[in-house]
């Protein structure tokens, strides 16, 4: 085994320590404090009755939401930049996590009349409605940035567009809502993955696991399409196939992650970007680094989230903002 490959396995083994560090962390933090040896009880069966609603009824489906939408929301991000050649490229900054949200509010809106209550078979619909709208939202984006092709510069700016025009038809529909669901789509809409159970992650995992391994394997497309459209041409790949087929995968994860935790920002465009510094930009060894990358920051700014301010909790996505806005303003200033 030869240094370049020791040092991807490196990194991959030395996030996954840090994910199962953080994890057993969390799992004692919050409201309710847990001690690590009652933790272990709870895990062999001796637990009392409260540590065991805690942790497997609130926390257990809580993080692991975390863990997915972390991933899946990385893996969009590292597809978008590979795709559009642009490192500010971002499903929440794009418009596609807008475009979802609304989706999933337009759902909500005409078919559940509340933010509560939400039955199971709505938990499973919620990704499919999300996906129409991401796609919808990626069609947009992708149509009217066209001009002879696509440049970087004016696909920014025309997700901004899209994103700004998304979110004030949010807004209009948010204004016909009783109060109380006014205020939870709000929190919602802010990225929250409060009151996840056991239902969100068996929605959302399908997704996770289908998509992410079908990025990794094209993952060498997004190589060859980064050389350019001529030379890729000239290599013999489909450049528009190829470049259609990876936007689907990472509209579809965007979609499934916004329909269980809002329009969490910054995320998709951060954890890339600290993949690529780490392992560089092939991209068979930057998507999965920036799945776990992902992963691992949501998984922190959910803990955050629930103990910077006990028993205030605040939403996971302002954290993650919090957290990733001077980053991205980082990248401004250092983007020709």
């Amino acid at each position: 085994m030869n240094a370049k490959t020791k040092r991807p396995l490196f990194v991959l083994t030395v996030l996954v320590a840090l994910i199962m560090t953080v994890f057993f962390i969390s799992l004692n933090s919050g409201v309710v404090q847990i001690t690590p040896l009652d933790v272990l009880k709870t895990f062999a069966g001796l637990g009392t009755e409260k540590d065991q609603l805690v942790l497997f009824d609130f926390r257990l489906p809580r993080m692991i939401i975390a863990l997915l939408i972390g991933a899946g929301l990385a893996v969009s991000g590292a597809i978008l930049q590979g795709v559009a050649q642009n490192d500010l490229a971002d499903p929440g900054i794009l418009g596609i996590n807008a475009g979802a949200g609304f989706a999933v509010v337009l759902y909500i809106f005409f078919f559940q009349d509340s933010l509560t209550g939400l039955g199971t078979i709505s938990i499973f619909i919620m990704p499919f409605f999300a996906l129409l709208g991401a796609a919808v939202a990626a069609f947009l984006i992708y149509t009217i940035a066209w001009k002879s092709g696509i440049t970087p510069v004016r696909l920014i700016l025309v997700g901004i567009g899209v994103n700004a025009g998304f979110a004030a038809a949010l807004i209009l529909f948010q204004l016909k809502m009783d109060p109380r669901d006014f205020m939870q789509a709000t929190v919602w809409i802010s990225g929250s993955i409060s009151g996840s159970n056991w239902t969100f992650v068996l929605a959302t995992l399908p997704w996770i696991l289908v998509f992410i391994p079908l990025a990794i394997y094209k993952a060498r497309f997004l190589n060859i399409l980064n050389l350019g459209d001529q030379l890729a041409t000239g290599l013999g790949v489909h450049v528009e196939k190829e470049r259609r087929i990876m936007l689907i995968v990472a509209v579809a994860l965007a979609g499934a992650c916004v329909s269980v935790g809002g329009g969490i920002a910054f995320l998709g465009l951060v954890a890339p970007h600290l993949a690529r510094r780490i392992v560089g930009p092939k991209h068979q060894i930057l998507i999965p680094t920036s799945a776990l990358m992902g992963a691992l920051l949501l998984l922190i700014a959910d803990m955050i989230s629930r103990t910077i301010l006990t028993p205030t909790e605040l939403p996971v996505g302002l954290v993650v903002s919090a957290l990733g806005a001077p980053y991205f303003i980082y990248l401004l200033m250092k983007t020709n």
